[in-house]
């Protein structure tokens, strides 16, 4: 007498065994269409390798698979743009908040932050000489302003850049005079460094238009900048 389990059983092998065989219809069917492995597996759930095993016999035409090429490499790019334009607006939304929490600066609170720029890059070695030096001509306007704040003129300042030997030097003291604000002929002496293009590849974005450094003699200044950081190693670094 068969057991009713083993009846049980051979159904169930059976219904699996039609499913199975209908599944690898609905594959033959959607590769006759055209369909890439990767988009059967995501439509019915098929591993790469029993799709390979089922459809071994029914390659794509090379003009097809060309064309999924393309199809691919515009979807890449589509989500890579769309990761883009996520990103500047996530950076947008923190930017605002930031600027928000700090509110408006005032003429004091630039001071302890020029301090602390000129504590962190600024020249300490050479006493009388207040000198900055920076690839970013952001960071040396900021510079700028502060000594402003501190009295100096403008009209007492030296500026140096530091280039590669790939670069047009009159054209790089152009870019920082008028990014900077200052007139052509503060820039002397400009130094050149043998230039490795390979090498500087990769650091063209910050190293693009080479270093420039401002600085002022001023004895007075000087000791009145480094007198302001040790009172704030003596206070903040115990």
């Amino acid at each position: 007498m068969v057991s009713i389990l083993f009846i049980v059983e051979r159904l169930s092998a059976t219904i699996s065994t039609m499913a199975r065989l209908e599944d690898r219809e609905k594959a033959i069917t959607l590769r006759l269409k055209g369909h890439s492995y990767s988009q059967i597996k995501e439509a019915l759930g098929i591993s790469k390798s029993t799709l390979h095993y089922w459809l071994v016999d029914y390659p794509l035409s090379e003009e097809r698979i060309r064309e999924l090429r393309d199809h691919n490499a515009q979807r890449i790019e589509r989500f890579r743009e769309n990761f883009r334009q996520k990103k500047i607006a996530r950076k947008k939304i923190i930017r605002q908040k930031v600027l928000k929490e700090i509110g408006k600066v005032s003429e004091r609170e630039l001071l302890i932050a020029g301090f602390f720029l000129y504590w962190a890059e600024g020249m300490k070695v050479d006493r009388g000489t207040v000198l900055l030096t920076n690839t970013d001509p952001a960071m040396l306007r900021f510079f700028l302003a502060w000594l402003g704040t501190l009295g100096v003129d403008r009209k007492k300042l030296k500026a140096r850049l530091h280039l590669y030997s790939d670069m047009e030097v009159d054209r790089q003291i152009k870019f920082w005079a008028t990014e900077l604000n200052l007139p052509v002929s503060i820039f002397k002496n400009t130094y050149i460094k043998k230039s490795d293009s390979n090498k500087r590849r990769n650091y063209r974005g910050r190293f693009g238009h080479g270093t420039c450094a401002i600085w002022t003699y001023n004895q007075e200044l000087y000791e009145k900048i480094m007198m302001a950081i040790d009172g704030f190693k003596e206070k903040y670094c115990v």
